[in-house]
């Protein structure tokens, strides 16, 4: 019998969690020079070579509400995904769509932002679902939840346009992530999707980006 339990949700928050407290210990959650040196998004700095931090900024966070606020969602969100899709498919895509995020916010954003937070993967999660309902929207349930998380999107999307300092290119590009990646991978526990429409997700999730770094000239290098 497969293992049910949402143990990578779990790693991933305890992650975060432990993260949090050596950014406390180092000088605060808050400081520009901690999240720089822990390994924040900084543009500069990421065009120099350091492209792993668009992995460590997922795992950062700044301030303790910014941290609640990420973790409480994926405290939500994380089991459930991880239920549908199962154990690997869920780490794949929340590292994918928070890679995918950070660099969405590393073409779109200031370059002169220091940025960090789950929220990138977190919304390649709300993608994931909305992947499901495209795929099998004839499902009465699916299409149910679909409707009810596309509502949860555009709560959050307006609350990042009416608010300042939100990462929206971040967001919106994870959100995209996630479903491409999500489509990469099929949900097996729901049903069957079309291999050219996986092999089509793939190319796009793997092209795209390669043509907005060259379109964008070489993200400012």
């Amino acid at each position: 019998m497969r293992d049910r339990q949402p143990f990578v949700t779990y790693f991933f928050l305890l992650a975060c969690v432990a993260i949090f407290a050596v950014e406390t210990v180092m000088g605060g959650s808050t400081s520009t020079a901690v999240l720089v040196r822990m390994g924040a998004r900084f543009a500069p700095l990421v065009t120099f070579g350091q492209w792993w931090r668009l992995f460590t900024a997922m795992f950062l966070h700044i301030g303790i509400v910014h941290l609640a606020v990420n973790m409480l969602t994926l405290w939500f969100i994380g089991r459930m995904t991880e239920e549908i899709f199962g154990h690997w498919r869920f780490a794949v895509i929340f590292i994918v769509s928070g890679i995918v995020g950070n660099y969405a916010g590393l073409l779109f954003a200031s370059r002169n932002v220091v940025a960090a937070g789950a929220s990138t993967a977190l919304f390649g999660l709300l993608g994931a679902f909305l992947m499901i309902g495209d795929n099998f929207r004839h499902n009465p349930a699916i299409s149910a939840m679909t409707k009810q998380f596309l509502l949860l999107i555009g709560i959050n999307l307006l609350f990042d346009i009416t608010q300042s300092g939100i990462d929206i290119a971040g967001h919106i590009g994870g959100l995209i992530g996630g479903f491409l990646i999500a489509g990469v991978l099929g949900a097996p526990q729901i049903g069957r999707i079309a291999p050219v429409k996986r092999v089509i997700m793939g190319v796009v999730l793997v092209v795209a980006p390669v043509l907005l770094y060259f379109l964008d000239g070489g993200v400012g290098l």
